[in-house]
């Protein structure tokens, strides 16, 4: 009888590391996508930046539009680190449940 709990025990011990890492998995390839699209992003509202400093710098357009690229740059910088950030959290998490030595 009690050999019978603790089989099924550990099964169950099983198929939660099983889930976790499966999990884990899941979103890292989901915040590799998002990690993408956040690059992309920082590079078009550089270039949108230059632009509008290009354009401020010729007198086509007024200083609050250059001040509106750059915090539209700021914003999409902010957003990248955010986005590495759960990257590198993604991966403490999946260290931890494959059992990388976390105490």
């Amino acid at each position: 009888m009690q050999r019978d709990i603790n089989v099924a025990q550990y099964e169950k011990a099983i198929q939660a590391a099983f889930r976790e890492v499966a999990d884990a998995l899941a979103e890292r390839a989901t915040l590799a996508e998002q990690l993408d699209a956040r690059r992309r992003l920082v590079d078009a509202t550089a270039a949108g930046y230059r632009l509008a400093e290009a354009r401020y710098q010729g007198g086509l357009d007024s200083y609050l539009g250059l001040l509106d690229a750059q915090r539209s740059l700021y914003a999409a910088e902010q957003d990248l680190i955010g986005a590495r950030l759960a990257e590198a959290a993604n991966r403490v998490t999946l260290y931890k449940v494959l059992g990388g030595g976390w105490h």
